[in-house]
């Protein structure tokens, strides 16, 4: 016979923990200042009362913290903590038997004067075991207790010594943990900084900007005006497409055609000539010192400069001759270009990742990162990262962040769901995402509650683009500026990070190359393109609007409260976000309908958003600065696209009269 190794008088089990992603596999993740939430199944055998904590720390801590968990009912137990520092925390539970917890709940019900007074000599006992294990004040007062619970006179008066409120809170601090169990494996979340949950993108082509300056190809000094044109709309990161050299051969003309002018400037995405690499800037760029100059200027106007990172190369990049052993070749010894058929990329070679001198690639494209971090870049949009191995992302990933964790990730990745989710969960801080595609309210209320309301919420950030480079929808094609405005409050609001290709959003460029294709006509990723953002039908201010609505409303900083409401009319959707505490409470009704005005009735929670339905609510719309009262759970809206698309309303359970000047009605 053979008795465990364990100690077999540890009787609480816990399981079912969360939250935790693949079973602990992967750290669930948060931003500094968020909390986590924790629950668990815990119990035991018998009719002893438990008692649980959750415990954490900074994985560069030794001590472990703690704060109290509180059953929730069948045998749930729920507890929370903060996190306030960038880097990686782990978390557990500790569940035990509480003899003193188990002890109370029994003398409250004990009713014969005999059995209470021998269960207040054996609460006694415990309580001055707890005093030795106490000190200074508390262990004082534990004494005394020990003393008034042992006392003379009548035991039914002495009982209420033993459900003394200070005794129950002084036996939880100094419980008797000795046969304590711990949850068996730690879990881990991985907390960034804000950026990571809350940002607003705009992308822009630097070679663009000199055209508006006489030149055929822009550099860094030539864009300052579009920072602070950029800014003025506050957004908070500008994104730029690949800024190196762009090689020559197999380069691609206008429209994506074969052949290119001598004055074509190629698809940035065709990395590597001549004049450098992944190293290396664009020559018309400017220099590094350039470089260093255009993100100094943006950090000066409140703007935070990513810059893509597609690990490709073109023909001409000097890693084919210097490192031949990274790519595959075809039988006749040429190298392989990129393919994904019917489409071929002449212009661009992939690495071959599984090359006998992986590891020897991994370290380059390390390097690469590393080399940009040491310019001053702290966020890299990554191209098609589903193209590479996922243990290349998590090992490089992991290493940038242990030396520089304010590094950020965006994960541009239109792929199938469990390779998007698998991207995120190795490290990526955002991703890309279907809401390009999704435009039915059903569509949008299906994806946004697998976003946020099943386990996919703990590892993956959504980044709503309604447009890139690379696709312009059919919405945005036929449904003129109701389209673009709607897309813009639908994506700004629905998600707490989103971002635009920029220029071409901005001043609702429709064109597309063909009937029934997405790409643009006369892309600006094979050719510079001069943009007029003087226009009068711009969208710049109603996007400026609308950036600094979620600017100032923390509800639409994160997405953890977004619940849908329900509307009578499938054109029109309506949902809303909240603070923790109410303070900010934020309704959005968009119409759908890019071509007519639709009308319905909305019904809000009362109950859950704590409005009496006895009282007007008013409904005030940030966008045009109206607002209306608001009576009981049903209301009437009716939007005009043509006028705004949108209502993006902040809700207030009180209104103004003459003995209350909170707000201005």
């Amino acid at each position: 016979m053979k008795l465990p190794e364990s100690d077999g008088r540890r009787r609480v089990i816990i399981e079912g923990i969360a939250p935790q992603v693949d079973s602990g596999r992967f750290p669930i993740k948060r931003t500094i200042g968020e909390m986590v939430a924790v629950e668990a199944n815990c119990f035991t055998d018998g009719h002893d009362l438990i008692d649980c904590v959750v415990q954490y720390r900074h994985d560069g801590d030794a001590e472990w913290h703690e704060v109290p968990m509180s059953s929730s009912g069948n045998d749930r137990w729920c507890g929370e903590f903060p996190v306030t520092e960038i880097g990686l925390y782990l978390y557990r539970i500790q569940g035990w038997v509480d003899r003193f917890l188990s002890w109370r709940h029994d003398l409250r019900l004990r009713e014969e004067p005999e059995d209470i007074a021998v269960a207040l000599q054996m609460g006694a006992d415990r309580v001055e075991h707890a005093a030795g294990r106490a000190s200074g004040r508390d262990a004082e007062r534990l004494h005394n207790f020990v003393t008034a619970l042992r006392g003379h006179g009548d035991p039914v008066e002495r009982r209420l010594v033993g459900l003394d409120t200070e005794l129950l809170e002084l036996m939880e601090r100094y419980a008797d943990r000795r046969l304590a169990t711990i949850s068996e494996r730690e879990l881990s979340v991985v907390v960034e900084r804000e950026k990571a949950r809350f940002s607003a993108w705009y992308e822009f082509f630097p070679r663009s900007c000199g055209v508006d300056h006489g030149k055929s190809h822009g550099g860094f000094r030539d864009c300052e005006e579009r920072l602070a044109h950029v800014a003025s709309m506050d957004f908070d990161i500008i994104y730029l497409p690949p800024i190196h050299p762009v090689g020559e051969s197999r380069r691609k003309g206008p429209n994506n055609s074969l052949v290119a002018g001598p004055e074509d400037p190629g698809s940035p995405w065709a990395i590597g000539s001549e004049a450098g690499g992944h190293k290396s800037l664009h020559p018309e760029l400017g220099t590094l010192e350039d470089f260093r100059h255009f993100c100094t200027v943006a950090e000066e106007l409140g703007l935070e400069v990513a810059i893509d990172i597609a690990f490709q190369c073109s023909p001409d990049h000097p890693y084919v001759t210097e490192h031949p052993e990274w790519f595959l070749h075809r039988p006749d010894g040429s190298v392989q270009y990129a393919e994904n058929p019917p489409k071929k990329y002449q212009d661009i070679y992939p690495f071959h990742f599984e090359t006998e001198e992986w590891r020897s690639l991994w370290e380059e494209l390390y390097s690469v990162l590393t080399f940009w971090v040491d310019q001053g870049v702290t966020i890299f949009r990554v191209d098609n990262p589903h193209t590479k191995p996922f243990a290349f992302w998590e090992w490089v990933i992991g290493e940038v962040q242990r030396e520089h964790p304010d590094i950020l990730f965006l994960s541009e990745a239109f792929a199938r769901p469990n390779v998007m989710y698998r991207l995120a969960k190795l490290g990526f801080s955002q991703s890309y995402t279907y809401f390009t595609w999704r435009n039915t309210k059903w569509e949008l209320t299906r994806y946004m509650q697998e976003l946020t309301r099943t386990e996919v919420r703990e590892f993956f950030r959504p980044n709503f683009w309604p447009n890139t480079p690379d696709i312009l929808p059919e919405y945005l094609q036929f449904g003129g500026r109701p389209a673009f405005s709607s897309r813009l409050v639908l994506a700004a609001t629905l998600a707490a990070s989103y971002g635009v290709y920029g220029p071409a959003f901005e001043l609702a460029e429709s064109r597309a190359l063909r009937p029934g294709s997405e790409e643009y006509l006369d892309s600006e990723k094979y050719q510079t393109r001069s943009w007029d953002l003087k226009r009068r039908e711009s969208l710049a201010d109603y996007m400026r609007r609308v950036n600094t609505i979620r600017r100032d409303n923390a509800a639409l900083q994160s997405n953890a409260s977004l619940e849908f409401f329900t509307v009578d009319n499938e054109e029109i959707i309506a949902y809303g976000k909240t603070t923790k505490d109410l303070s900010n409470i934020i309704v959005v009704v968009v119409n759908l309908d890019a071509y007519h005005t639709q009308s319905g009735w909305v019904e809000l929670p009362m109950e859950e958003l704590e409005i009496d339905p006895h009282h007007p609510y008013q409904m005030h719309d940030l966008l045009s600065g109206s607002r209306f009262l608001w009576h009981g759970p049903r209301n009437y809206v009716e939007l005009d696209p043509q006028r705004s698309p949108a209502h993006i309303f902040r809700l207030y359970r009180r209104t103004r009269t003459e003995h209350d000047f909170e707000y201005f009605f």
